[in-house]
């Protein structure tokens, strides 16, 4: 007596997918899409609105005091004014950790700080510094180059810092610059007036 073995065939269900991958795969979908939504609308808010940069400027400047004395010793006083510009139409700006150091014959003579403050729409706030040196020793090469100076009526003192800056526009989200700022000074020795140059800074 022979007997027949009947395989048994794969029923209707069970190539079918587990739905659990399924809403899965969904949910990842329109992650993707909201993610990509959302990348356009900022990218095209900012072409349009088009945030600026802040920047600090050297406006003006004096040598209220240049003397130096037999014993090779420097004395100097000067005023700057640094302007801090905001540009943008539809944000504040905020300034914040400035630092800048002037120095002159390769001698240090002060370091400019501020504390962080606030800069409205299209508007500018001005720092004023008054630089202020103790007696500076300086060695023969450095006190000829003085002497030299007053002969041409002309000095220069050298500026670099930097600052950072923040501006939020609406809902596109947060904008962060370090702007660095490095320029000569130059001022006649005869009656101390600052001799004009373009001393802005850079953003990086």
């Amino acid at each position: 007596m022979k007997f027949k073995r009947k395989l048994a065939s794969a029923g209707p269900n069970d190539d079918r997918t587990n739905p659990l991958i399924w809403l899965a795969a969904v949910i990842c979908t329109i992650i993707a899409i909201a993610v990509t939504v959302s990348g356009v609308i900022i990218f095209i808010a900012y072409l349009v609105i088009h945030p600026r940069v802040p920047t600090i400027t050297i406006t003006n400047a004096h040598l209220d005091l240049l003397k130096n004395d037999y014993a090779n010793l420097l004395q100097t006083q000067i005023t700057i004014i640094m302007r801090a510009q905001n540009g943008n139409a539809k944000a504040h700006a905020t300034f914040s950790h400035i630092r800048f150091n002037i120095s002159s014959l390769g001698q240090d003579i002060a370091v400019l700080v501020a504390d962080s403050f606030e800069v409205p729409k299209n508007e500018f706030k001005d720092l004023n510094y008054v630089v202020q040196s103790s007696s500076i020793p300086l060695n023969p090469d450095q006190s000829q180059k003085v002497n030299d100076a007053w002969k041409k009526n002309e000095i220069v003192f050298n500026l670099i810092g930097s600052a950072r800056t923040m501006s939020r526009v609406g809902h596109i989200g947060t904008f962060k610059f370090l702007v660095h700022l490095a320029c000569d000074l130059k001022f006649h020795t005869f009656n101390g007036t600052y001799i004009p140059s373009r001393c802005t800074s850079n953003s990086k």
